[in-house]
């Protein structure tokens, strides 16, 4: 576990938090889906790093994230690294404007992850059943998710997964890594 990074200034939390969980999609590869993503116009593109979500941005009261964080060091130390295997493209329209970088690999891990993160503290019900993707384009016109969608096709990624982090979205309505949690 890394410790906090990203403090608001004097160091002091909000009284409400939103957090998220994730797998990070290390470089090259995470700047490739990121540049392609504002390539696309996409205006989240460069406020969101690279990854495949493990807990949706949820709102949790600053007092709670000490036990949050203990969770989240049980869930990691239950699990194993694993190889994790971008490839193709993929879209949950009509449902949600998004286009995706299939998981082809490492989503049987991430769905366990998932399960086990997305519980005791940080329970809470999901909008729509969990998929595990890379996000590539997003509420973004028909157009352009079908170029996305296309151009997204041929992309091929294979690298480890060592661990899971927890992030922050701040004020400035950026996502920020907080802390990781290496695998048991």
């Amino acid at each position: 576990m890394t410790p906090l990074t990203h403090l608001p200034a004097g160091g002091d939390l909000p009284e409400v938090v939103t957090i998220g969980v994730s797998v990070s999609v290390p470089d090259p590869y995470g700047t490739e889906i990121q540049d392609a993503r504002a390539g696309h116009g996409d205006p989240l593109a460069r406020s969101i790093p690279t990854h495949v979500t493990l807990l949706p941005p949820t709102e949790v009261p600053a007092e709670e994230l000490p036990k949050i964080e203990e969770h989240l060091a049980a869930v990691a130390a239950a699990h194993r690294p694993f190889r994790m295997l971008l490839r193709g493209s993929g879209t949950f329209r009509p449902v949600s404007p998004v286009v995706y970088v299939r998981v082809e690999e490492g989503a049987q891990e991430c769905r366990l992850l998932e399960a086990d993160v997305r519980s005791g503290p940080l329970a809470r019900e999901l909008a729509f059943p969990y998929h595990p993707h890379v996000t590539v384009a997003h509420g973004l016109s028909d157009d352009v998710l079908d170029q996305a969608y296309e151009q997204a096709r041929g992309f091929h990624a294979a690298f480890p997964v060592p661990d899971f982090g927890l992030s922050r979205f701040d004020a400035d309505e950026v996502w920020r890594p907080w802390r990781s949690y290496s695998f048991g």
